[in-house]
């Protein structure tokens, strides 16, 4: 019985993709190839009780995930993969194509590097004279409320990917996409450490759920960009 329904799920999903499926039936079938014959259906509803949306279910940490029943080492980790393979195409996919100037593209992809993720990170991206995206990199990991910046790594950084503009990016995960006190300091001191060697700030972009904040791009703190 169990077999039969896993082909019409797994043919619905050949037929049309996942574009008509509920939420449970998406993780009933990613479920399928970590949970080789049990019932994977009360699974699924389980994780979406316990975390209330697919996206939350596919951002949740392995450890928190394995604390619901009928869910596995194995299970977790590919849960866990899913969102991490999304990240991954989203930023190889679209970084040869990326401008500064495109904003919202721009915006997408950096927002896209923060999924998934329940503490504080920053990226450096490079770009060249044009403003084309030449690379994307983590900086620094911190922790779920501050996030600290070594000058070494930010300049070996842009060095190393031949970067004559950059943007910095971070996230606030359990908070507003708004900068602190201590993110207007960083970014006065990252403006005139690039200054100092011919490489140009062009932002600090603040990342919240699915805001993102351009500093640059609001009045009180253009100055620092300059």
């Amino acid at each position: 019985m169990h077999e039969d329904h896993r082909k019409r799920v797994r043919e619905r999903f050949l037929r049309s993709g996942l574009r008509d499926f509920p939420p449970h039936n998406v993780l009933e079938l990613l479920l399928f190839f970590s949970v080789p014959r049990q019932d994977t259906n009360e699974t699924a509803h389980r994780l979406l009780d316990r975390f209330g949306s697919l996206p939350a279910v596919l951002d949740a940490p392995p450890e928190e995930l394995q604390k619901v029943e009928g869910i596995g080492e194995a299970s977790a980790t590919l849960i866990t993969l899913v969102s991490q393979v999304a990240k991954r195409y989203l930023m190889e996919s679209a970084q040869d194509k990326l401008s500064f100037d495109s904003t919202h593209a721009f915006h997408t992809f950096v927002k896209s590097q923060f999924l998934g993720s329940n503490q504080e990170a920053a990226y450096l991206l490079s770009l060249d004279s044009a403003g084309h995206l030449l690379h994307c990199s983590a900086v620094s990991l911190g922790t779920k409320h501050a996030v600290q910046l070594d000058n070494r790594t930010l300049l070996e950084t842009a060095f190393r990917h031949n970067a004559t503009k950059t943007v910095l990016a971070h996230n606030h995960p359990s908070g507003v996409a708004s900068p602190s006190q201590e993110d207007i300091l960083l970014t006065e001191s990252a403006a005139r450490l690039f200054r100092g060697v011919n490489i140009q700030l062009l932002d600090h972009l603040i990342v919240a759920g699915g805001d993102c904040f351009s500093m640059a791009s609001h009045p009180k703190f253009m100055a620092i960009f300059l």
